[in-house]
């Protein structure tokens, strides 16, 4: 079985502006679609969908995008464009993982990793999600994946690195995963932080019909929580929202959809189509 799975932002009102924004940085970007709810578009050959939500939730570095790149004048490009009202968390430079590296928040408060590497390393996804256990979830890194490989039945370990010393020996520096064919990295702080995951970014599946929209809900959310209009948190502290693969096209069909949408906690296929 293959599923889709691919980020969502969180935005106050200007999903559509931002992401007009980040085509206009990423090659090979454009807008799919845009309504007053939200905006979808691809990234660099990655799906994005944007909300405009309210100020429920505020980014922050604890889900970021590792974006690969194989030169210096696109990592040098990419920051002069997404540094633009933003701010640094770690200069461009070398570093011990990377001869090229920078970290930074954009305008918006997300956060981008640009990493001189190989895309052939990445299975050729050029922009990356990227999990930071901290906070609560410090050192729970491990444990997270473990449960994943158990959710997905399409999972892989590309790699893991763990701390050798300091404090946090033996939680995981960094981990490659593939879950559904979508590239995922995850690691534990390296220092503590004053932060941890909420939906600012959060982390769609889409199913093919209700059995596999059950099957993840209830996965889950049996050591997680339920939360509204398909959403849900996991025990890691990280939000997920479960979708049927023809969502857009119900809500087009059907504009009481939406409403119905709204008050559903899982989403009910049949429930939705009949609204």
């Amino acid at each position: 079985m293959t599923h889709s799975i691919y980020p969502c932002l969180w935005f106050g009102e200007n999903a559509q502006a931002a992401f007009e924004w980040y085509c206009s940085i990423f090659p090979q970007s454009h807008m799919i679609e845009v309504n007053q709810y939200a905006a979808k578009a691809n990234f660099a050959g990655v799906p994005f969908l944007g909300i405009n939500g309210g100020p429920t939730f505020h980014p922050n570095p604890s889900i970021s995008f590792m974006v690969i790149c194989e030169t210096q004048s696109e990592i040098d490009h990419l920051w002069s464009r997404l540094i633009e009202g933003g701010s640094t968390f770690m200069p461009l430079g070398q570093y011990a993982w990377s001869d090229y590296y920078g970290w930074l928040q954009d305008q918006y408060g997300f956060s981008w990793q640009l990493y001189l590497g190989k895309l052939s390393d990445v299975n050729q996804q050029k922009i990356v999600p990227t999990l930071m256990y901290c906070g609560q979830y410090q050192g729970q890194c491990q444990a997270a994946l473990n449960f994943y490989q158990s959710l997905f039945h399409n999972f892989r370990t590309q790699g893991i690195l763990k701390y050798t010393e300091g404090e946090y020996t033996g939680q995981v520096q960094h981990a490659q995963v593939v879950a559904n064919n979508f590239t995922l990295m995850a690691m534990d702080s390296g220092i503590p932080q004053s932060f941890e995951f909420n939906g600012a970014v959060s982390l769609i599946i889409e199913c093919e019909d209700q059995a596999e929209i059950d099957y993840y809900w209830n996965g889950i959310t049996l050591k997680g929580t339920e939360s509204q209009c398909g959403w849900c948190i996991d025990q890691f502290g990280v939000s997920w929202q479960i979708h049927p693969d023809n969502l857009t096209e119900i809500l087009k069909q059907n504009p009481r959809a939406q409403q119905a949408v709204f008050n559903m906690k899982k989403l009910l296929i049949h429930d939705l189509i009949h609204a």
